[in-house]
């Protein structure tokens, strides 16, 4: 008798379901070894991007980086059988500090589940996660650096070892608008950002250069200017190590916000997005440094008419998290019991966190992200069929988005300038690194 065949979808909800770290390890690393077998590898885009910035890559798409914070299967399941369907490479999954937390989903399990979506939709080749604004506190940094930057890099050597081969440092919230100087201003930017990809270097398995990102305007606060990325590149590039690979892109701030501005009613407002910014930005890291360009954040609640300026701009990365979000609960598939229960529940738990100028409608806009970790194994519980019609309804948005950021056929020029390669983790031995080939077939 054969083997019993691996059912990728009871592997995912046993690595969901538990809520013991060294279990969700143990399922990972099953899920992973399969993936290895069937031409799937977690890689770095690092690579890409640099060509991107050396011309040899053209400039007429953005990369979607996509945020899944809940039904991450079956959305990581809708965005392979697009990518499939439009022969598209240049595409990201990523989470944020901040929303590793409150959707709980540790590092481990994010990436497990992309690979499992992966395998289970019948992909090939690399598969980029991102950890997403590796943020410093500003005010934890103020009251102790070292013990904040520790964290940081805590969290940056999980993030390693769960194949988190892309990260975003965001240490942006620590530029000081007082100085005298622009430098000046982003000085403890730079440093920080510089320090930490230091550290990532150091600490990243062999053979693989991990794509770093960099930030230089906190999102929602003013617009990031020409002057602002050279004074952050100058004394970033100083800081830097000798020899050592920099940053492969730079997140810039052009009138967006994460979530949209939120309407006393719970709708979004419109956002007048500061497309020429976006543009001259691109073009001086391009030109002037060789990264692939400016990435825009907050960008998924934008109108959609937004979206085909990206890449006419010569914009790099796109970064896309709480438009999924609101079509999840917002779905006439979603249970109106369970929507009921996750609002009584916002409005128990986080009544505290209501601003006295909200709306009720506004609170449970901005709050009920934070209920998809508590509720997780109940919304990963809903039938099949319920969860299949509400991603459904989302492949349509992503089908959307890959065509508009003009990802369709990127396929082939992604794998030639992807180097795959398996990481093996030994215990007490650390991880080395097998060559696959220098590029993705």
């Amino acid at each position: 008798m054969g083997r019993k065949p691996i059912d990728m979808d009871n592997l995912v909800t046993d690595l969901i379901m538990t809520d013991s770290l060294d279990e969700k390890k143990k399922v990972a690393k099953k899920i992973t070894d399969i993936a290895y077998k069937n031409g799937i590898f977690l890689s770095s885009i690092n690579e890409f991007y640099l060509a991107r910035g050396k011309g040899v890559v053209p400039n007429d798409f953005t990369v979607p980086a996509m945020n899944l914070r809940v039904l991450t299967y079956d959305l990581a399941k809708a965005i392979f059988r697009v990518a499939k369907k439009n022969n598209a490479g240049a595409f990201i999954f990523e989470i944020a500090k901040s929303e590793m937390g409150y959707t709980n989903q540790p590092a481990v399990e994010y990436t497990a589940v992309c690979l499992a979506a992966a395998v289970k939709e019948g992909w090939s080749g690399p598969v980029f996660v991102q950890g997403d604004h590796f943020q410093v506190n500003a005010k934890n940094y103020k009251e102790n650096p070292e013990k904040e930057l520790d964290s940081l890099k805590a969290l940056i050597t999980h993030a390693l070892e769960a194949g988190f081969y892309n990260i975003d440092i965001d240490s942006s919230t620590v530029v000081d608008l007082s100085k005298s100087s622009i430098k000046k201003q982003q000085e403890l930017n730079y440093e920080i950002c510089a320090k930490l990809t230091n550290f990532i270097r150091q600490n990243q398995p062999r053979g693989i250069e991990v794509s770093v990102g960099g930030e230089i305007g906190e999102v929602g606060h003013q617009n990031s200017t020409p002057d602002d990325l050279r004074a952050f590149m100058t004394g970033y590039n100083e800081r830097l190590r000798k020899g050592r690979c920099g940053i492969s892109k730079i997140s810039v701030q052009t009138g967006t916000s994460h979530g949209g501005v939120v309407l006393p009613d719970g709708s979004i407002a419109k956002v007048k997005l500061d497309f020429e910014t976006l543009k001259t930005l691109s073009r001086i890291a391009r030109e002037e440094y060789g990264l692939s360009g400016a990435v825009q954040h907050g960008a998924s609640t934008l109108p959609d008419e937004a979206f085909g300026k990206f890449p006419e701009e010569g914009t790099a990365e796109v970064h896309l998290a709480t438009g999924f979000q609101n079509m999840v609960y917002d779905s006439p598939h979603f249970p109106k019991e369970l929507k009921a229960k996750i609002y009584d529940w916002v409005k128990k738990n986080l009544a505290s966190e209501k601003k006295a100028d909200q709306t009720e409608e506004q609170f449970l806009y901005s709050a009920r992200k934070k209920a998809l970790g508590p509720f997780k194994k109940e919304i990963m519980g809903l039938p099949a069929e319920v969860r299949g019609a509400i991603s459904k309804e989302i492949e349509a948005k992503f089908e959307f988005l890959f065509e508009k950021l003009n990802v369709r056929n990127t396929r082939e020029i992604v794998n030639k300038n992807t180097t795959l390669k398996r990481v093996i983790s030994r215990k007490g031995a650390g991880t080395h690194v097998e060559m696959d080939g220098e590029g993705a077939d």
